[in-house]
């Protein structure tokens, strides 16, 4: 069976739309590699934490931040398709001085 996300978001820190950008950016990316993913208010106040299936793949609390779209790209595919091409974003970004 394929895995299947679940973003568990904050509501009253309004933050549903955030957990619907990154669900949207999951499925276009993962179409075939997930079952799909669920959206789930929480009851607990500052929440935002992604599971992959039963597994804590991000928690907004332990990392102190929100991961951005591309390092979630490359959690999601390091654990369900690891030889995957992200395309953009796997390439490193180049610095400028």
């Amino acid at each position: 069976m394929k895995p299947s996300i679940t973003i568990e978001y904050c509501p009253k820190c309004n933050w549903l739309l955030r957990a619907a950008y990154m669900a949207q950016e999951l499925l276009t990316t993962f179409e075939d590699d997930l079952y799909g993913i669920t959206l789930r208010p929480s009851e607990t106040a500052g929440r935002y934490t992604i599971y992959l299936n039963d597994d804590i793949l991000f928690d907004r609390k332990d990392q102190g931040r929100f991961p951005e779209i591309k390092e979630l790209k490359q959690l999601v595919r390091d654990k369900i398709n690891p030889g995957k091409n992200l395309g953009h974003s796997d390439s490193i970004e180049k610095k400028y001085s």
